[in-house]
């Protein structure tokens, strides 16, 4: 018997660029809403449902919607890196929260999700009441991979030299149905956009998170020292990787989103 039900089957919801997003909504319709977002190579039910995220938050009393970032998940995945952006991506987010006829969300992102969450919060001060940001770094860690390896090694098999490209590649290729193709395209893309600074600090209330064993943990409480509305929690004894499966994590997020209906 499984520990987490089977996830609904996904809606699709069009970006302002024509692309279909995967969406999933679970709770009560009439809850206040909490608009998931996933971090890299992932996606909205590895992140969220199968690791007891949307269980507990409508336990809580939330409706949950998440969605596949476009190049995850069940969403489209364009190969050109011009389809990759971080005002798409937040454009990709606020079409979400626009065809489910949202008007007040809270957000939790993770990682990626999170660095999203960082702008789509300061750019709608009024729909976005607070947000959960865990594993958001200061700067774009993907800036580090070296493309022209990771293209060698999808088009020939050559092993990527450079230690954080193999990385990013085999943390890509264990999800089952990624494309790495989309992927490498999402990170070249992105190089230039925008990043999280207190210049642009969101001013509702903020939770950030990270893992004591995350490279990123320090950044992290720069980022939350520098909004004037952010408190951060360390999740014990996790990294980068598996913080999202963590029940403190979950806890400290739940209590912070306050409760639901």
């Amino acid at each position: 018997m499984a520990l987490v039900p089977a996830a609904p089957r996904p809606r699709v919801v069009m970006s302002p660029d024509g692309l279909p997003l995967a969406t999933y909504d679970f709770g009560d319709p009439d809850a206040p809403a909490v608009v998931a977002v996933h971090g890299f190579a992932s996606s909205a039910v590895l992140n969220w449902h199968a690791s007891g995220w949307t269980r507990e938050l409508v336990r809580a009393g939330h409706r949950v919607v998440a969605f596949d970032q476009r190049a995850h998940g069940a969403s489209a995945k364009p190969h050109e890196p011009s389809a990759y952006s971080m005002e798409l991506l937040v454009a990709d987010v606020v079409a979400v929260i626009d065809t489910y006829l949202l008007d007040d969300v809270a957000y939790l992102g993770y990682s990626l999700g999170a660095r999203v969450g960082w702008h789509v919060a300061e750019q709608l001060p009024d729909r976005v009441s607070r947000a959960v940001l865990g594993g958001i770094p200061d700067a774009d860690p993907m800036r580090r991979v070296r493309v022209d390896q990771a293209r060698a090694y999808i088009e020939d098999g050559t092993p990527a030299e450079d230690r954080v490209t193999a990385g990013y590649l085999t943390m890509a290729a264990n999800v089952a149905g990624n494309d790495l193709r989309a992927l490498v395209a999402m990170v070249e893309g992105m190089r230039d956009s925008v990043e999280p600074t207190p210049a642009n600090a969101p001013t509702q209330p903020l939770l950030m998170a990270a893992g004591s064993d995350d490279g990123i943990r320090d950044s992290a409480v720069r980022l939350a020292a520098a909004a004037p509305h952010a408190s951060f929690t360390e999740i014990p004894g996790r990294n980068h990787f598996n913080a999202p499966t963590s029940r403190h994590f979950r806890e400290a997020a739940i209590a912070f989103l306050g409760p639901g209906r």
